[in-house]
């Protein structure tokens, strides 16, 4: 059995990539390659997404897949609106408020009810769907790049209910606790990116 301390140090450094931009103007963003690359070398998206995923899993029940596949869809959605041009004020704001938030609410142990929690993750699904679509092509690689990064955002989130499952089966005793250190963690971070420290 792992003890709680190396389960803790893993999940910390799971959650930091090694690279940090994944918003509009950053690096290639034709091709699947490159679109599934953003989502996963941004810190901002990787922490919400694998908050999204945890909160599910202390949600559980209908929300281990309401909650992601709302996400998504509705990631998809501000997607369209970036590819389109329509204006979202405040998308970096509202990305680094829903690692905020989010991380705040895993922390917490808030039990939403899962239409709430739906609501929610939707509202912040909007800008990071919107940062993605700003900086894709109109083209046939454009729409791989889509794919990519929603496909990311997926597995993402498959990896939050996992570092949930997983610290929830270190025990009755310190589960919950780690799995609240997580939400902590992500939201001091989220505070960082807010202010420009991250």
């Amino acid at each position: 059995m792992l003890k709680p301390r190396v389960v803790a140090v893993a999940s910390a450094l799971a959650l930091v990539p090694s690279l940090a931009a994944a918003h509009t103007g950053v690096g290639d963003t034709a091709g699947f390659a490159h679109g599934f690359e953003h989502p996963i070398t941004g810190l901002d998206h990787v922490l919400a997404m694998v908050m999204v995923g945890v909160l599910a899993f202390q949600l559980s029940g209908r929300a281990l897949w309401l909650v992601p596949i709302t996400f998504v869809a509705v990631m998809a959605l501000g997607g369209a609106l970036g590819v389109a041009g329509v204006n979202v004020p405040f998308v970096e704001i509202g990305i680094a408020l829903s690692v905020v938030v989010l991380g705040a609410m895993v922390a917490l142990g808030v039990k939403s009810p899962v239409p709430v929690a739906m609501v929610l993750v939707g509202f912040f699904a909007v800008f990071h769907g919107h940062a993605h679509g700003a900086e894709m092509p109109e083209t046939s690689a454009g729409l791989a790049y889509g794919v990519g990064f929603m496909l990311a955002t997926a597995l993402l989130h498959t990896a939050g209910i996992a570092v949930g499952f997983l610290i929830g089966r270190i025990g009755e005793k310190h589960g919950a606790a780690f799995v609240r250190a997580t939400g902590a963690f992500a939201g001091l971070a989220g505070i960082g990116i807010l202010t420009g420290l991250l």
